[in-house]
This record gives structure tokens, sequence and C-alpha cells, in this order.
């Protein structure tokens, strides 16, 4: 390739620890999780929000966006006949979906509605669309759905996490010519989620939750004792199905809070939204590999040869040591020919803007290269000499 002008992070966790699983009554489970408590992305949502929209969705609300998200199902079925969040694995390439827009017809529908229905997370709809109001879009704004993923740059097999991505991407065996892959949130920066090769173990539905004693004894001094433990039901934040990693007090599980799903809020687990948890409860193996891993630049092919790249913003925790630049170019360089010739300012540009936007380096989709400037001398010459002619 001629340019012009795996990381693995492990550290503590105060993350409490998985206690039971029964098949004959509820499990009690201590989840890393802890959604009953404010977080910097929280505090985030709500300062966006509108003065006439409450900070919690009431029940009718809430109602509503799991019926928007049953229906988002049927919607994406009917496009080559594949459930929610499956796409067939290309012959040729590493690059699957499609970009898209929407128009938004109801005046009550917020941005997090939209990207729940479409199989998006928070950050996603957010970058994807940067001058669109959050919570209220406006009838007839047309909102982008960015449904195109290049495969992070893992063996495909198992359940693989890309971090700073926040997407979880399945390869089931008994399906080999299928990805799936669903938003997901992670640990934010003081609970972040380890990077490591881990496996499932086992599956709870319906899980008890208990608060870890770090959480109660802080609860405690704020003047607000939490139960020490929390039953399944609509304020258990595990939602209904839980699945356990060998990796202690690390779990990948539902939510009662969905609008959060795309955000660094967890307190290290994998929170999915409640359909996509389901989903993947009733049909992922019991010691399937699970590849938590941090690439926050990707690169791939399409099937017509386009090259493609991609930049997420880089988790603090996993930033000492690397060099964003540098691996980005490492990336591409692997991927690519001695002859190819690619824009290194491009590249540059990508990781200094990392915004999750798809950006063709070279093939069919990419810009036309810049034509060479001429100098204003030889300009001058060249007039000159015509003139020149003329006047013979």
């Amino acid at each position: 390739m001629n340019i012009r002008n795996t990381f693995t992070l492990w550290g503590p966790t105060s993350l409490a620890v998985l206690l039971a699983a029964s098949l004959a009554s509820p499990a009690f489970a201590q989840s890393a999780d802890d959604e009953q408590a404010e977080s910097p992305a929280q505090e985030q949502v709500q300062e966006q929000q509108t003065q006439e929209q409450s900070e919690e969705a009431t029940p009718e609300q809430a109602q509503q966006v799991s019926l928007d998200a049953a229906d988002s199902a049927t919607q994406v079925a009917s496009q080559d006949e594949l459930p929610r969040g499956h796409f067939r694995l290309p012959e040729e390439g590493d690059v699957i979906g499609e970009r898209y827009t929407v128009v938004v017809e109801d005046p009550k529908q917020t941005l997090i509605d939209i990207a729940r229905r479409h199989n998006i997370g928070y950050e996603e709809i957010r970058m994807a669309n940067p001058g669109v109001s959050l919570w209220v879009p406006g009838v007839g704004t047309e909102v982008v759905i960015p449904a195109q993923y290049i495969l992070p740059p893992a063996p495909r097999e198992g359940v693989v996490v890309n971090l700073s991505e926040l997407r979880l991407y399945y390869y089931p065996a008994d399906k080999p010519g299928i990805v799936e892959t669903y938003p997901v949130s992670v640990g934010r920066e003081e609970f972040a989620t380890p990077v490591g090769i881990t496996r499932t173990t086992v599956k709870v539905k319906d899980p008890a939750w208990a608060p870890p004693a770090s959480m109660r004894r802080e609860a405690a001094e704020r003047g607000e004792p939490a139960p020490s433990v929390v039953p399944p039901g609509p304020d258990n934040p595990l939602g209904e199905h839980a699945i356990l990693l060998a990796m202690p007090s690390y779990l990948i599980h539902g939510t009662n809070r969905p609008d959060g799903v795309g955000m660094r809020v967890s307190r290290g687990c994998i929170r999915m939204y409640p359909e996509d948890i389901k989903s993947l409860y009733e049909r992922l193996p019991s010691g399937t590999q699970v590849n938590l891993m941090d690439a926050p630049f990707k690169a791939g092919f399409a099937a017509d040869g386009t090259l493609f790249v991609q930049s997420f913003p880089q988790l603090e925790e996993n930033v000492e040591g690397f060099e964003p630049l540098l691996n980005a170019l490492e990336r591409v360089t692997a991927l690519t020919e001695s002859d190819v010739e690619i824009d290194a300012e491009r590249i540059q540009r990508a990781v200094e803007a990392p915004d999750g936007q798809f950006i063709a380096l070279f093939g069919p989709q990419a810009p036309e290269p810049e034509p060479e400037p001429v100098e204003l001398i030889e300009e001058l010459k060249i007039s000159a000499a015509t003139d020149g002619e003329k006047d013979v």
C-alpha cells in the first residue's frame, strides 16, 4: 500500500459476585450493573431532555416502545426473510447491512424510540443524526439509520463484543452463513468492562438481583438504604433474562431501562434490549466463547471491492500505550496491496473525528482523488506561448 502524505487490559473490579442459579426457584444474582444509580451518561441524557418531557417514561409510553420494538422484528424479517439483527455473511468482504433513512410520522416519537425500533443503540443514532433533537425530532424529519457494519477484526466464532463500538456480534455454530448483531451497553469508566476471552455458563430466567455491599453502603450514606435483594419484576435492573459468564461477576442481561442501551452506563456487564436478550437467551448454548475486545477503528472490504473504514470514540481506560492513528494505518496496510494508493489524511480525519460513519478509502465507491494543483507560473507560460502563436 502506498500512503500519501490485541490490547488486552485486565484490571481490578469492585463488581459483585453471582450467588446462585436454580431451576426450581428464582436465581439470586449480584450483578455488575447498577441501573438504579445515576451515571454521567444518564445525566447527559437528562440534560438533553426538553422541559415538557419527564425524565422517566410513563407505563403507556413504555408499552408503546415495546410494541414498536416488536413491530421492528416484523419489518426486518420482511427484508431477505431474516429476523431482527440477523444478516447473511458476505461471500466476499467484511461488510453487512445497509444505511437507510426513515421519516418521523408521530410527533411523540423520540430518536431513542426510532433507534430501538431499528435495532440501533443510543450513541449510534446520536452520532448518525447530529442535527436532530433526541427528544423532539419532529414530524417530517428524515432520520439516518446506520444499520451497516464492518465485521470486527476477530475470529468469526461465538460471541464478539466490540466495546468501543457498543455492539455485540454472534456467529451461531448451527447457522454458519449467518451473523447476528445487537447494540449493547458496557461498563462506564470507573467500572470498565474488561477485555479478554471467556465463555457463557448458566442461563437464568427471571433472576433476582442482590446489590453489592459497596452499593448498599453508598445508598445508606445518602439516606436511601438499598434492599438486600430485588426480586424479579419491573424494578429489577437485570430484566427477565441473564446469561452468566465464566468471568466472575459479569453477565449479559436485559434491563428495565432500555433507553440506556448503546451507552456506557453499566457496572461492567453487557446490557441488551429486552427483546434482543430474550432472543439470544433462547438460542445461545452454554459454553459458547465470548470475545470481549476493543477495536475503536475497523476496516474492511464491501462486496464490490470498496475498502471502508469506521472509527469510534476510544475508551479512556484503554488509551495508555495505544496509538490510534498508527493502529489505523497498520490495519489498512494489512488489508491492501503494495500498489494501492490510500490517502492517509482521510484515515487521520476518521481517527480524529470518531463518529462511526462509513468512509470509503479505495474502490468503486471511493471519491475520485483530487487533481494535483497546477503551478500558476506554468499556467502563465502556457498562456504566453499561446498568445505568441496567435501573433505569428
